[in-house]
């Protein structure tokens, strides 16, 4: 007798079906995107870029090949200038790095880098803003070659216990937001924000505008009473760190291999 298709394996089934028409129709769109950057910039050296970052564009744009081209030349012209040798050193971001509050250790259940952050660790540094956005792009591009195959995004545990205005930075907060939305399109999965304090909600409240939509609702407060149970449910406990309850030590994103 033939068992009845549940409501589960119909959506399972049709979440299949659109992720297969949508690979198609980014797969159709790789090469237009490479003839509009190429066309407009031909210094772009978009022949260097692999289809699967022309793809996290274009999810990034609903698949507008227009905005995802033009999304793309923003790109290769920061990266050009921005970080003109391929990566930055460490050299270039000393007081950053000595604050010791970005680690890099574990993965979830689904294979993506785990990075924790701890925001009571962050001032505003003699090195300013510009050494501030160096760092950030320096953790993501060290977060991205931590990537295993068949895996694009991360997941971020910002963690706020003992944080004051002291550790507010607004052009800071604004500055890697902005990093992560213009150049780092679909590799964030998930942030879990722990232990908010009051006080970091009036932050919020002016930072919250400038996240957009999908971002958004990638962003989880966590309870503090909830905070082991809500990180075991995406979270292997081999692979959660050990301030939390779990197995693993935190490790400076400088240090990580």
């Amino acid at each position: 007798m033939e068992s009845k298709e549940t409501t589960e394996d119909k959506e399972t089934r049709s979440e299949q079906q659109d992720n297969m028409k949508n690979n198609w129709m980014e797969q159709t769109k790789i090469p237009q995107v490479r003839a509009i950057v190429e066309r407009q910039d031909p210094s772009s050296k978009v022949a260097e870029v692999d289809d699967l970052t022309i793809r996290r564009f274009l999810r990034a744009r609903d698949l507008d090949i227009g905005k995802a081209s033009s999304m793309l030349l923003r790109y290769l012209k920061w990266r050009r200038e921005f970080v003109p040798n391929g990566s930055d050193s460490l050299l270039e971001m000393p007081n950053e790095v000595a604050q010791n509050k970005m680690f890099l250790q574990g993965s979830d259940k689904e294979g993506r880098p785990i990075t924790v952050i701890l925001g009571a660790r962050h001032v505003q540094s003699k090195g300013g803003l510009e050494e501030f956005k160096r760092f950030v792009v320096y953790g993501f591009d060290k977060i991205c070659s931590r990537m295993p195959p068949g895996q694009e995004k991360f997941v971020v545990i910002g963690d706020l216990e003992g944080w004051g205005y002291a550790n507010s930075d607004i052009h800071g907060y604004l500055a890697s937001l902005s990093i992560l939305q213009e150049y780092y399109p679909e590799r964030l999965a998930k942030v879990f924000l722990v232990h908010a304090p009051y006080i970091f909600m009036a932050v919020w409240k002016i930072v919250y505008p400038f996240i957009d939509k999908n971002t958004r609702k990638k962003i989880v407060f966590v309870d503090n009473r909830k905070l082991k149970s809500t990180l075991l449910e995406e979270i292997d406990e081999s692979q959660i760190h050990d301030i939390y309850g779990g197995e693993l030590p935190l490790i400076p994103i400088h240090q990580s291999t």
